[in-house]
């Protein structure tokens, strides 16, 4: 089973290095990380830290493909991306096709969550529907073989239901105590529904030069 995760120029990192680390556990799984060119890609803090391995023509039937998003995706995906070109083509023969965090709007770009349920980071949820989705406030939203997840650490949630969905609970539960994934945040400031309104202002104004909204 190949896993296949798409680089590209101002990714989050853990979008990618979080479901990596669950979905690279899976037994009889291999993820490669794909992109237009090889080698290291920047990510939305200006470091490179991932590598791509192979383009996108090498690989041309994963199994499952995981988009990570970014800051400002749309402005590092334009229409004429290869990134969407590949996706269209893939997802012809994916058994899932799942995103994290703004990768969303790749996928909705790509036009693969028409009028589909899916969710985004929560300051680009209008974004998401403009793109012809339908946005769900939920941490992971499964609509058919179209998984996606809510913003950065949903990752881990999402890989995890992937793993129970492929595997059966017994192994992503072990998966889970593997990487000992027991959140227990200092903060409850994690979600719009617990954080203070005035927060919520605060961190949205500061995400609009990089969240489409």
């Amino acid at each position: 089973m190949q896993v296949a995760i798409p680089l590209y120029d101002g990714m989050t990192a853990l979008d990618a290095i979080g479901p990596y680390d669950v979905l690279g556990r899976l037994p009889g799984a291999t993820v490669v990380f794909t992109g237009e060119w090889t080698g290291t890609v920047r990510n939305d803090l200006g470091n490179e830290v991932l590598t791509v391995e192979k383009v996108f023509a090498e690989v041309s039937s994963p199994d499952i493909v995981l988009v990570p998003g970014g800051t400002d995706v749309l402005s590092h995906v334009d229409d004429d991306a290869e990134i969407l070109s590949w996706l269209r083509t893939v997802d012809a023969t994916t058994t899932w096709t799942t995103s994290v965090c703004t990768g969303a709007l790749i996928l909705a770009k790509a036009g693969l969550l028409t009028g589909r349920r899916a969710t985004t980071h929560w300051a680009s949820t209008d974004t998401l529907a403009r793109l012809g989705a339908v946005p769900v406030a939920e941490r992971v939203v499964t609509d058919g073989k179209y998984v996606t997840g809510a913003g950065v650490s949903a990752g881990l949630d999402l890989a995890l239901t992937l793993v129970g969905i492929i595997a059966g609970d017994q192994v992503a539960e072990a998966i889970q105590l593997g990487i000992e994934y027991d959140p227990e945040p200092p903060y409850q400031a994690g979600s719009v529904a617990k954080a203070a309104p005035e927060l919520v202002a605060f961190v949205r104004e500061f995400l609009k030069p990089v969240h489409p909204m």
